[in-house]
């Protein structure tokens, strides 16, 4: 049974989403917090603070207080959840309600106390937790309560969560802290090194999003990157090609791509016969990298489908979880779904 207090949240390195039973999406908005250094007050949270970042004075810092998929500012995350669930839920409405967060798979007891805690000191009537590649494969929605093997790729922001499910459980699993970000941080390195230009994280996200393609294609982009000079420390502009950031890209390319084939090494026979038929699920943000499902099935050998909403995939799976918690609490692996906090 769905309550109208049901919140999904899918609390994200670079976004948070949250989706509410009967209502669908209603927010999705940057996990960035603007903060002025002098005396802790809040200046912008979300959107407004993600314009923010690299172009803010000394006394003001733009936090990211989620780092690799987990809480790294206690303190400002749960200011900023409390200020993402009053926004999405009203800032006058009596009950509090009961939520699900996912999370990546293979974090700690602590960090998963962090997250309950922090969610709870946010408005959290009840709170429960719910793994990454399981939300999305429940927010895709795969049949995933028969004896088959589904194998679900989550490209997120902090973290790749790599995860086969069989019969409600996750049978073999892994998540490495190489996705979004650290693309973006080899297109920034990558321009250090080889054109001495100074860019920005928000500047090599653009190049990634613009021009980035994780398989080698015959139509060539161009795109012009503006930066600081290493050597003169004045603004300059250098040409990039989708060529030159896929070189770039190439090593978290290649985690990606090796964690997906250790975790596929490890599945029993039959559920790796499944997948060979059934193809690979690609979720998460990431997943939008123009050929990132091309590159995954040329370097597998298996079809990779790209879900149709990646990146809200799981913050409608959350929901979806929450509204059959009785079941799911009984059914999925301990670890995959909590008692509330």
């Amino acid at each position: 049974m769905a309550f109208t207090e049901d919140i999904g949240v899918d609390l994200g390195t670079s976004t948070v989403l949250v989706y509410i039973c009967g209502k669908g999406i209603v927010l999705n908005e940057a996990s960035v917090v603007a903060v002025n250094r002098d005396n802790g007050e809040i200046l912008a949270i979300g959107e407004d603070a993600k314009g923010m970042l690299g172009r803010t004075p000394g006394n003001i810092a733009a936090i990211r207080p989620l780092m690799d998929g987990v809480i790294s500012d206690y303190d400002i995350a749960e200011r900023m959840l409390k200020h993402f669930i009053k926004k999405a839920c009203g800032a006058g409405r009596f009950f509090k309600p009961r939520i699900m967060v996912c999370i990546p798979s293979g974090v700690s007891e602590v960090e998963r106390r962090a997250v309950r805690e922090a969610v709870v000191q946010a408005g959290g009537k009840a709170v429960y937790l719910i793994e990454e590649p399981l939300a999305a494969a429940i927010g895709v929605g795969l049949d995933i309560s028969k004896p088959e093997g589904t194998m679900v790729v989550d490209i997120g922001g902090g973290t790749t969560d790599i995860a086969v499910i069989s019969m409600n459980a996750i049978v073999a699993s892994t998540s490495t802290k190489v996705a979004g970000d650290k693309i973006d941080e080899a297109i920034a390195r990558y321009l250090r090194k080889e054109h001495k230009l100074y860019v920005g994280e928000r500047t090599a996200e653009q190049i990634k999003i613009n021009i980035g393609s994780a398989y080698l294609q015959e139509e060539q982009k161009t795109m012009l990157c503006r930066g600081r000079d290493l050597i003169t420390g004045l603004p300059e502009a250098v040409e990039l090609t989708s060529a030159d950031v896929l070189e770039a890209m190439q090593d978290p390319l290649n985690v990606i791509c090796e964690a997906i084939h250790e975790v596929l090494k490890t599945v029993p026979p039959e559920l790796a016969a499944d997948i060979g038929s059934g193809g690979i699920v690609l979720t998460g943000g990431g997943a939008l990298l123009h050929n990132m499902d091309r590159l995954i099935s040329v370097r597998t050998g298996i079809d990779v489908v790209l879900a149709e909403n990646p990146m809200e995939c799981e913050a409608i799976g959350t929901a979806k979880a929450l509204q059959n918690v009785a079941r799911f609490s009984n059914d999925y692996n301990s670890t995959s779904v909590r008692k509330p906090y």
